[in-house]
C-alpha cells in the first residue's frame, strides 16, 4: 500500500498548485494528476453534473492503484466530496476544509475574508466550513473571476493585474479582515500581489499549502508514507489535447511538467 500513488484531480490546470505543494512536502511520493480539460470549467455546472464528473475521474484514478485521493478543485470539493468519501475506501481530501481550518487557527479578530471563483463563493462552502469551526467568526467573501485568466496568462505582476486586484480586494481591505483565504487553486500565483495590496497585517492562507500538509498528516498517521530516501514519479492525464495544459501547466509547476497523456473517460461509469 505504501508504494501506491497519490491521485489528484482538478477541472484543469489550477490543481497543479496543489500538486506542486505535495511534491515539495512529499518528494518521495508518486503522483497521478488528472485535469478534466475537456469539461472545464466546473463552476458553471450543476452540483449533480460535477458530482458525476468527479465519480468518473475517481474511477479512472482508482484503477491506477492510488492510496489517497485529493480533490484539488474548489467546486468539486464543495459539492462532490461527501459522495466520494461515502463511495471510496481510501482517504479523500478536499481543498476547502484544510484552508478553513488554517484560517481559524490564524485569525486574531475573527474577521476572515475568502476570495474564489463565482461558483465557489456562491456555494458558501468556505463560509460553512469556517463557521463550523468558529461559530462567532465573521466571514466576508468576494468572487474574483478575472484572477483565473490572469494567472493562466502569466499576468501576475503588471498594471492590469494590479488594477484588477485593487478593485476586487478594496471591500475586504476596508472591512479590516486579518486573514484572507485564497479559495481558488489559481490564486497562489498572484500571492505576492495580493499580499502587497492587503498589507502586512493580513495573513494569507493558501489552500494548496494546507491541503499538502493535510495529505502528509493522513499518510503519516496511516503509515502509508514511502521511505524519504525515495524519489517520486509524476504522471499527468487530461481529457482534451494536452498542448494548452502543457503551456500553462509549466508556469504553474515551474517548468517541471513531464509527458501528458490524453485519455477518454467515456468508459468510466463513476464509482457508484
Amino acid at each position: 500500500m505504501t508504494w501506491k500513488s497519490i491521485g489528484i484531480f482538478d477541472s484543469g490546470v489550477g490543481g497543479l498548485t496543489v500538486l506542486r505543494e505535495i511534491m515539495q512536502s512529499l518528494p518521495q511520493e508518486d503522483t497521478i494528476y488528472f485535469g478534466d480539460t475537456a469539461r472545464v470549467p466546473y463552476g458553471t455546472k450543476s452540483p449533480e453534473t460535477v458530482t458525476r464528473y468527479a465519480g468518473e475521474i475517481a474511477s479512472f484514478l482508482i484503477k491506477r492503484d492510488i492510496k489517497l485521493l485529493v480533490v484539488a478543485c474548489n467546486t468539486a470539493s464543495a459539492v462532490a466530496l461527501p459522495t466520494l468519501k461515502r463511495q471510496l475506501t481510501i482517504p479523500v481530501v478536499g481543498v476547502i476544509e484544510p484552508g478553513a481550518r488554517r484560517a481559524v487557527e490564524m485569525t486574531r479578530s475573527g474577521r476572515i475574508g475568502v476570495i474564489g471563483t463565482a461558483g465557489t463563493i456562491r456555494s458558501s462552502a468556505y463560509t460553512r466550513a469556517i463557521k463550523r469551526l468558529k461559530p462567532d467568526s465573521e466571514v466576508l467573501t468576494r468572487a474574483c473571476p478575472l484572477f483565473v485568466p490572469l494567472a493562466e496568462e502569466g499576468w501576475t505582476d503588471n498594471q492590469v493585474a494590479r488594477l484588477t486586484a485593487q478593485t476586487y480586494l478594496k471591500e475586504l481591505k476596508d472591512a479590516a479582515i486579518d486573514t484572507l483565504v485564497l479559495g481558488c487553486t489559481h490564486y497562489p500565483l498572484l500571492k505576492p500581489l495580493i499580499s502587497e495590496i492587503m498589507g502586512s497585517g493580513v495573513i494569507l492562507v493558501d489552500s494548496a499549502e494546507e491541503t499538502a500538509r493535510t495529505v502528509a498528516g493522513i499518510l503519516g498517521e496511516k503509515k502509508l508514507l514511502r521511505p524519504s530516501t525515495e524519489r517520486g514519479n509524476h504522471n499527468y492525464f487530461v481529457s482534451d489535447i494536452p498542448a494548452g495544459f502543457v503551456r500553462v501547466g509549466n508556469r504553474f509547476l515551474g517548468g517541471r511538467l513531464g509527458d501528458v497523456f490524453q485519455v477518454s473517460l467515456d468508459d468510466e461509469t463513476g464509482i457508484i
